[in-house]
Formats: structure tokens, C-alpha cells, sequence
């Protein structure tokens, strides 16, 4: 299959410019090795690095570069704003996804003026969940970022992290979310180590999940706020509603959805390094000694796109446009991103009209 998805204009870097944060997630992947006493932080000399690499990657690619600029919370770099400048200047896109804390009205305008045009912030839950998972208060003030980023022009995406924590609770926070005046909103799983493999949902729990959240959804459907349809067990679920048919597409080779991991990105890291996927061990270079492009069309790329290797999917009909999610199928199974999604409920052996 082909290396690129058919039909895209973007190329999505997710660059983590600094691990310094002033929250201690419960399932941040940046802390779950233990402490971290000294924070990676990339340097001016470095960013300008990895920019001329990126415009080079985008000259080869014939992409335009979409960044996605985290941490840590980016906001604590003390070149954050040099960055953004540098970035407004290329005329690329520009998302961050950080923290509420350090929302001033000031500081979002600021970044208006840099071309940012969309921040996400994260709910993990209702109120006491979401606390717990992050720290006191944490759902309060992010809350009332909302306004403040509104009202300097910026988009303000909601993102949940969902896991057998707080799965009950996401129906009910898509009420919050469209009262708080969010303009996204979309979920995405949390990918477990082998270790806390249990926090995943059954592949019943997940279907409930998604079936109440299209109900939400449609509830919703004339508010302000867009539902993003982040993960791709989606496209099964709409499948089974008979609201996607894969037959509409051609029958060829091409990858048109699904799981960007070897085709439409690259993670970046504080201290250069590029994975196929943050969200599991995926290494495959370093943007301060290597070049992007080689990179992602080179061998070590090649082992994160073998279609042929999903020992699910493979057998699936929407092989091209879902493929569930890697990166929870490599914790779950403990280091095989192609073993099958533990959360997925797609059977082989029921066939289309019984799928339902």
C-alpha cells in the first residue's frame, strides 16, 4: 500500500518542544518511567534545526506541514514565543495542545497574533475524575479558559483521554463540553502498559461508549460545537450503522483513513527524536541528525506500515480506513502493534448482514 493517505494536503507534525509540565497526569507517558528531576528542552539552535528540516521534508513531500506544538506545556519553554514567530513566518498551521494555567487573556492574544488558531485542552472526566487523574481544580480552570482563548480568536478543542476510569462518565461530560462552549470535541483511548492492561474497556463496554456518544452527538448535532470522530473504531461503528461503505471507494491500494501511524505523521521530541507514534515505542531516527524525509520513507518507518501484518484487521473490510489502534494493541499485548485491538468487536466470522 501506498505511503502517503490519497488526498492530503497536510502532513501532521506533533513536536514536543519541552517535558517540563506543572501537571502529573496519571497516564502520562513522559512520567510513567518515574521521576523526571531534569526536564528535556529543546534549544533555539535546535528548533531552527528541526524547522529547516521540516520545510525540507515538505518541499520533498509535496505536503504542507500542520504543527501540533506540546509538551510538557509548551507555553514553559523559554523560547516558546521565538518558536511561533519562526513558524507564523513559513505560513504553516499551527495547534497547541497544552495546559489552562497559564491562559491569560494576554498570553492568548499573543498567540493569535502568532497564528495560532486552535489550543486543545484536556477533560478527562467529569469533575472529581478529572481531578484525580490530573490535580485539584485542574476541570475548573479549564473551564474557564474556554472564554478567554474564544475571545482572542482561538479555536478551543476538548480532548478526553478514555479508559475503564472514566468511560461511564464521557456521555455525561459531552453536556459540560457543550455547555461550556467548546467548539470540538473529540476522545481518544488511553494505551495501557502490559502492566495496567486492565484499565482498557471490553470490546462491549467500548461499542456502549460509542453508541451513546452518537446519541449525544445527534442530541447536539445544531450546537456550536463539533464532534470529531478522533478514533477509528468510528468507522466500524458507522459501518455496522450502514453509514459508511467502504465500496464507495475504489479498489486499489490506497490507505483513505484510519490510524495516520507510517503515513500522515511524525512525533518529534524535546530531544529530537522521531517516532511513528508517541504513544509506543516506535523510534526511528532523530530530527537533529537525520533528514525527515529519509526517515519516513526508510526501512525503519517501513515496519510500522506492513498492512499485511494486522492479524485482525487483515481480515477486516475496512482494512484501509480504520485499523483501530495500534498503540493500544501494543501495550495491551505487550509489544505487537499489529495483535489485534482489545477493544475492537469485530468478528471474522459474522458476516455483513449480521454484523449488527
Amino acid at each position: 500500500m501506498h505511503l502517503f493517505l490519497i488526498d492530503m494536503e497536510y502532513f501532521s507534525f506533533q513536536w514536543h518542544i519541552t517535558e517540563e509540565c506543572d501537571q502529573r497526569c496519571k497516564h502520562c507517558y513522559i512520567y510513567a518511567l518515574g521521576s523526571h528531576a531534569k526536564f528535556k528542552m529543546m534549544t533555539l539552535e535546535q528548533i531552527d534545526k528541526v524547522i529547516k528540516n521540516i520545510e525540507t521534508f515538505a518541499k520533498k513531500a509535496d505536503r504542507t506541514p500542520y504543527l501540533y506544538i506540546t509538551g510538557g506545556d509548551p507555553i514553559l519553554h523559554p523560547q516558546f514565543w521565538d518558536l511561533l514567530e519562526r513558524i507564523k513566518i513559513k505560513g504553516w498551521k499551527i495547534a497547541i495542545l497544552g495546559n489552562p494555567f497559564h491562559l491569560t487573556f494576554k498570553n492568548c492574544q499573543k498567540m493569535y497574533e502568532c497564528g495560532v488558531r486552535k489550543y486543545q485542552l484536556s477533560l478527562d472526566g467529569l469533575e472529581e475524575t478529572h481531578d484525580r487523574i490530573r490535580q485539584p481544580f485542574s476541570y475548573k480552570i479549564t473551564m474557564c479558559k474556554v472564554k478567554v482563548l474564544q475571545e482572542a480568536g482561538i479555536q478551543v478543542a476538548c480532548m478526553a483521554t478514555v479508559s475503564k476510569w472514566n468511560y461511564q462518565e464521557i456521555p455525561e461530560l459531552i453536556d459540560k463540553v457543550v455547555e461550556a462552549g467548546f467548539d470540538i470535541f473529540a476522545f481518544a483511548r488511553y494505551c495501557p502498559s502490559y502492566e495496567d492492561r486492565d484499565t482498557c474497556c471490553s470490546p462491549q463496554e467500548y461499542k456502549w461508549l460509542l453508541t451513546e456518544c452518537d446519541k449525544k452527538f445527534q442530541q447536539y448535532k445544531d450546537s456550536n460545537t463539533y464532534f470529531s470522530l478522533k478514533d477509528h473504531l468510528w468507522t466500524l461503528y458507522l459501518y455496522e450503522q450502514g453509514r459508511f461503505n467502504p465500496k464507495d471507494y475504489p479498489d486499489d491500494e490506497y490507505v483513505y483513513d484510519g490510524c495516520n501511524c507510517g503515513n500522515a505523521h511524525f512525533t518529534i521530541l524535546s530531544d529530537g527524536s522521531c517516532y511513528a507514534c508517541r504513544r509506543m515505542e516506535s523510534k526511528v531516527g532523530n530530527a537533529l541528525e537525520e533528514d525527515l524525509y529519509d526517515l519516513f520513507t526508510g526501512p525503519k518507518m517501513d515496519e510500522y506500515r506492513i498492512y499485511e501484518k494486522f492479524e485482525k484487521c487483515f481480515k477486516c473490510p475496512l482494512l484501509r480506513f480504520c485499523r483501530g489502534c495500534p498503540a493500544v494493541a501494543y501495550g495491551y499485548s505487550n509489544g505487537n502493534m499489529y495483535s489485534a485491538d482489545p477493544e475492537c468487536w469485530w468478528e471474522e466470522d459474522k458476516n455483513e448482514s449480521s454484523i449488527n
